[in-house]
């Protein structure tokens, strides 16, 4: 049994300092003799579940006042609310996720043995999780202030970040955006002396007195202040390990995916939240949040040093370091290629999917090495079906990992010279396509030099852009001849030809706009006291409260949107006459009419 030389059952600094005595005084707990009872009898039970059961985490009893809180989780009857259970809880690992049922059965039915009114509340780690994540955090708060009977780490953990949160909300709540939880305690892993990470995002989107920076320090300062302050109260051992960022610097990492955001974000959960991070880890999960180049070698430079860590630790870590030297750098090309973040499983199969077979960029070999490391070794590792290794089988996947690694390397060269040239045809195709649009199907010489007329010299667009498009010849001309540009020289030209296409629609869509008003031709009916409009194409088209029609065969017909603007493009630079014919139609339509062109 874990002691707390600080807080005891008999004392109530563990339970909310706003406890109504009034309201509770029908508690057991509140009733000296009924205690010592109580004691005993709880003392037999976490006897009995810690010596059958040493894998457990943790056991615990809820603060009276949050009683309710579990009542409406476990949506218990009127009957049993009114014989006020004491609730515990038990907390399991993860992978006894199949024992839990039956662990669940032996528990009650000792819980019934020692005749107590007791309602066992059996989470494995991550349910507790699933409880931030629905948002729930009244009910985690309570955990984290339940009584700890017995304890491996996980609720002192918990009791010293809700205090610390309660500390840092109650100072400047309006400038906590989210307070989330990750680390060793999230992943399973957290003892009683086990530092607690924690990360605050601070609102600065409405900051007028001061810099982001200096909010930023001012807050961070007050964040560490309290760290001491949460250890004493909570009476643990578990150390406060906050990270403070910015919700705009946060925002930058999380739409870049940051290795270190990506991380948090992937593995984090929240505490306190206003609506911004759960939104994210959604997003991230469905694969929304793309990466940056900095992510993408942030994944590549795994790789990098895996021979020389891999050969200094021991088989977990090393099976470990050689997973992640291939996986990650392999992620890192999914990503370069277009994909998102993907698992084992699917790294394995897209890998193999789309540049050994549909790519063929790389030789099958390799796919065999990475499934034969992440699937055969590390999962099989991960689901204890390989228990151990043998030295010569580690030179050999060190080896396999070293010769992946460079390959991988060489083949992140060929899908960015590849996505380059992709990039550099659609640039291309795009720009002379908006010009012929503009000038005619001709020729790109001709084009240019139309360009050049109409739009430099008439001071139309920037004299810049002329240069850009010199410089979309020239480079092609480079490829044709197997010249490749650099990737300064390539980026300079890509940013250029973005504005060049920007301004070159934007032009057409004035030039558009001034042809239409030539072609246009505003009419009055006099006997409806409305106003239409007529286009001079060919058929005419009428737009009539909000309705398009045309004038086909001497009649008047109802038309589309779609066959209006299809007319429009084949007809901007054409006129068509307003006959007497037409006059008489539209006169036999709608009555008088005036025209006004």
């Amino acid at each position: 049994m874990i002691k707390n030389n600080k807080t005891n059952l008999d004392d109530n600094k563990y339970q909310n300092p706003t406890i109504n005595p009034e309201k509770d005084k029908e508690n057991p707990l509140n009733n000296k003799k009924d205690m010592i009872k109580i004691k005993e009898k709880l003392e037999s039970l976490k006897k009995f579940i810690y010596s059958k059961y040493k894998f457990v985490k943790a056991i615990g009893i809820i603060p009276p006042q949050a009683s309710e809180i579990f009542d409406e989780e476990n949506e218990l009857s009127e009957e049993e609310r009114k014989s006020k259970p004491m609730h515990l809880i038990v907390v399991l690992p993860d992978n006894k996720e199949k024992e839990f049922n039956k662990i669940k059965l032996s528990i009650i039915k000792k819980i019934a043995e020692i005749k107590q009114k007791i309602w066992l509340n059996l989470f494995l780690e991550k349910d507790l999780w699933d409880l931030c994540i629905d948002s729930k955090y009244k009910a985690i708060e309570a955990i984290g202030m339940a009584f700890p009977l017995y304890d491996k780490g996980i609720l002192g953990a918990l009791r010293v970040a809700q205090i610390h949160k309660s500390l840092v909300l109650k100072k400047f709540e309006k400038y906590v955006y989210s307070y989330v939880i990750g680390g060793s305690l999230v992943r399973g892993e957290a003892i009683r002396t086990s530092d607690v990470d924690v990360y605050i995002i601070i609102d600065d989107t409405d900051v007028k007195r001061m810099s982001r920076l200096e909010l930023k320090e001012k807050l961070r300062n007050i964040i560490y202040s309290y760290v001491l302050q949460a250890g004493e109260l909570a009476g643990v051992k578990n150390k406060l390990s906050p990270q403070v960022y910015l919700l705009t610097e946060f925002w930058e990492g999380v739409k870049d995916a940051n290795p270190i955001f990506y991380t948090f974000l992937r593995d984090g959960v929240p505490f306190y939240d206003r609506g911004g991070f759960l939104p994210w880890k959604l997003l991230l999960k469905m694969g929304k949040i793309k990466p940056s180049p900095e992510a993408i070698d942030g994944f590549m430079s795994v790789g990098d040093k895996t021979q020389e860590i891999a050969r200094r630790k021991l088989l977990d870590i090393v099976l470990g370091d050689i997973f992640y030297g291939v996986s990650m750098p392999t992620q890192g090309l999914l990503m370069l290629y277009g994909l998102p973040p993907t698992n084992v499983y699917e790294t394995v199969k897209e890998f193999k999917k789309i540049f050994v077979d549909k790519e063929k960029l790389v030789e099958k070999k390799y796919s065999d090495i990475l499934e034969e490391i992440m699937i055969k070794y590390y999962k099989g590792w991960e689901h204890q079906k390989i228990k151990e290794i043998s030295g010569k089988e580690v030179d050999r996947l060190l080896k396999n990992a070293e010769d992946y690694s460079k390959r991988l390397k060489e083949l992140r060269k060929e899908i960015e010279k590849k996505m380059q040239e992709k990039t550099f045809e659609e640039i291309y195709k795009n720009t002379f396509k908006i010009l012929s649009s503009l000038f005619g199907n001709k020729k790109e010489n001709f084009l240019i030099k139309e360009f050049e007329k109409e739009l430099v010299n008439k001071g139309k667009i920037n004299p810049r852009f002329l240069h850009s498009l010199n410089e979309l010849i020239s480079i092609k001309k480079n490829y044709q001849n197997k010249k490749i540009p650099t990737k300064y020289s390539f980026e300079k030209l890509r940013i250029s030809s973005v504005y060049l296409i920007e301004s070159l629609i934007e032009y057409g869509q004035r030039r558009d706009l001034g042809l239409l008003e030539k072609i246009k031709v505003k009419l009055y009916f006099k006997n409806k006291n409305k106003f239409g409009e007529l286009f001079l194409t060919n058929p005419i088209f009428l737009i009539y409260e909000d309705k398009i029609k045309k004038i086909n065969k001497n009649k008047i017909e109802d038309s589309t949107s779609e066959e209006f603007n299809k007319i429009l493009t084949q007809n901007k630079k054409t006129k068509s006459e307003i006959s007497k014919k037409i006059l008489k139609i539209l006169e036999k339509e709608f009555g008088e009419f005036d025209i006004n062109f």
